[in-house]
Formats: C-alpha cells, sequence, structure tokens
C-alpha cells in the first residue's frame, strides 16, 4: 500500500466550491488514488450536517447558511480558523470510521500540545476542546469507503458568528482559539503542526505537496 499522502493548499476558496471538488474527487477516485488532505480557509459560511435542527440556527443575518452532507450539527467556517479536509481510502488501509475520528482528534491534542496546551477530545461530542470549551471542531463523510470533510480548527479569527448559532447543537458551548491559549496564531502555524501530526498517525512515508484544485476536481 502506498504510503504517499497529498498535501493540497488551498490558500482560501469559497466552501460550495471546496465541498463539491471533494464530492468530485471522493466519487471519481480509484484504488491507485492516493489519499489527500486539503488545507483552506473559507470566507464566512454557517454549515449545517445532515441532522442539523433549524432551531440552532438563531440569527445567521447575512452569512449564507449551506445544507451539506457532512455528520453533526451546525458550524461556522471564517477567515483566520485551519480547515483541513481528509480524504481518505478507509477500505485500504482497513481503518474504522472511529479509528479515523480519533486519529484527528489525537492529531490537533497533539499539534497543540507543543504549545503547553492541555486539549482533549470528548467521548460524547466530536470534536478537541480545553477547559470545557471547544478549539475545534470535526465532521465528516464516508462514501465508497472514502472520507471526506474534516477538521476546523480556530486559530485567530473573529469569533463573535459563534453566538449566531448553537455550535454543534449546544445552546452553552463557548467557543476559544488557540491565538488566545499562547497556541498558533497564524493558519500557516497551525497547518504546518496539523500536517505533521496527520500524516505521522497516517503513517505517510512521503509528502508531496500541491497548490489550487486539480482542474478535473473543479467544476
Amino acid at each position: 500500500m502506498t504510503k504517499t499522502l497529498v498535501i493540497r493548499q488551498l490558500a482560501q476558496a469559497e466552501y460550495t466550491q471546496v465541498w463539491q471538488a471533494m464530492q468530485k474527487f471522493t466519487d471519481e477516485r480509484d484504488k491507485s488514488s492516493l489519499d489527500e488532505l486539503w488545507l483552506v480557509e473559507h470566507p464566512p459560511v454557517f454549515t449545517q450536517g445532515q441532522a442539523g435542527k433549524e432551531e440552532h440556527l438563531l440569527a445567521p443575518g447575512e452569512i449564507p447558511v449551506v445544507q451539506v452532507d457532512r455528520g453533526g450539527q451546525v458550524t461556522y467556517h471564517g477567515p483566520g480558523q485551519q480547515v483541513i479536509y481528509v480524504m481518505i481510502d478507509l477500505r485500504r488501509r482497513k481503518m474504522g470510521v472511529r479509528e479515523l475520528v480519533t486519529l484527528i482528534e489525537n492529531a490537533i491534542v497533539n499539534t497543540l500540545a507543543e504549545y503547553d496546551i492541555d486539549a482533549y477530545p470528548r467521548p460524547d461530542a466530536p470534536g478537541v476542546y480545553v477547559d470545557g470549551k471547544k478549539v475545534a471542531s470535526l465532521g465528516l463523510r464516508i462514501r465508497k469507503g472514502c472520507s471526506f470533510h474534516g477538521l476546523a480548527l480556530n486559530v485567530n479569527m473573529d469569533l463573535s458568528p459563534f453566538l449566531r448559532i448553537n455550535p454543534c447543537g449546544y445552546n452553552d458551548l463557548e467557543i476559544i482559539q488557540s491565538a488566545d491559549l499562547n497556541g498558533p496564531k497564524t493558519v500557516e502555524q497551525a497547518g504546518q503542526g496539523l500536517v505533521k501530526h496527520l500524516s505521522a498517525l497516517l503513517e505517510a512515508d512521503k509528502l508531496q505537496y500541491q497548490t489550487g484544485l486539480e482542474q478535473q476536481y473543479d467544476n
């Protein structure tokens, strides 16, 4: 089994464009397709998962709301947040969904641990927390034995849009970011740490860096 991992750096891109490219990539990949991590920042957007309830959208205002095909409730993406989409062939790796969720959470925890931040996952609510406050969210979709969607680590952003929703369906959940915890202060710093720990846990022996969406992914 190849252990090469493609690191695709997308800079800032519209959510819907990247989501459609993820779907296309997943639908068209085959047994020889390399696994990929897509690093991106999105313009402000609320995304609501398949189980999402309207009641958790309190006052979205001018920020668009996109109904998506990942698990979970509603969350917010915006500039200053490092999003990484995890495009893994689970069937080829003989890996279960729960195992992948744990791996992603551990990569976030390990990244923050380098800054002496005591972060941890919760068994009842996917994501990563510090002192009961959420610093990173997680949502996946599995199709054809392959994952897409992924993680969002709050780095150095305007957190006020989270007040317009019940994040992840919790009306009393406080949202924090790494810059306020003496952690990574830029998405570049956060992205480098997350790639290092994700690739280690995925046992990649080679990283292949690319920029932008391949033409065949992009409608």
